[in-house]
């Protein structure tokens, strides 16, 4: 019962080079750093489809940068538009060549969220023609599970979840940036 928390029986409980202290930790309880990052159903925003939130990336050795709205959505708009302004890419790659950024919000799919209104950084353009990525875009709350109650995450800051390629919590962090 205790080592069924820790996948594998493996966990990280010090700050390192892969993990980062556990100073924002309360934003989110149920995703502890350090741990494996465990999935919840979620909806995409894109196509109502629903989905395992952890299903949703594939391996390709990229760092996952899970990103939990916050009320208003105010600090994931501003997270978003630093990321956009500061991906260090090359001019041919695409815009989450490095990192692969995704946003779940708080509203249920069926709200008056509009898709074309997200950011651009949740919209990919990829490939030679810039094709939107809608597999990418936003999820939402699933109608049977709310995945900010069954993780713990603070609902009116929202958080920043920072994931190794491994599936394991790096960091959490305020989606703020200053």
């Amino acid at each position: 019962m205790r080592a069924g928390h820790y996948t594998a029986s493996v966990a990280t409980r010090r700050p390192g080079l892969l993990t980062g202290e556990a100073k924002h930790q309360s934003l989110t309880k149920g995703l502890e750093i350090g741990t494996r990052f465990h999935s919840s159903p979620v909806v995409r925003l894109a196509d109502a489809k629903p989905i395992h939130l952890g299903h949703a990336a594939r391996a390709d050795g990229r760092w996952r940068l899970y990103a939990f709205s916050d009320a208003q959505g105010v600090a994931l708009n501003a997270l978003c538009e630093h990321l956009a302004a500061h991906a260090p890419r090359d001019e041919n790659a695409d815009i989450d060549s490095e990192f692969d950024v995704r946003a779940i919000l708080q509203q249920p799919h069926r709200s008056d969220i509009r898709i074309n209104e997200l950011p651009a950084l949740l919209l990919p353009r990829k490939g030679q023609y810039g094709l939107i990525d809608y597999e990418q875009a936003s999820f939402t709350n699933d109608a049977a599970t709310d995945i900010f109650g069954e993780r713990g995450i603070d609902r009116e800051r929202g958080a920043l979840v920072v994931v190794c390629p491994d599936q394991y919590v790096a960091h959490v962090c305020p989606e703020c940036v200053r």
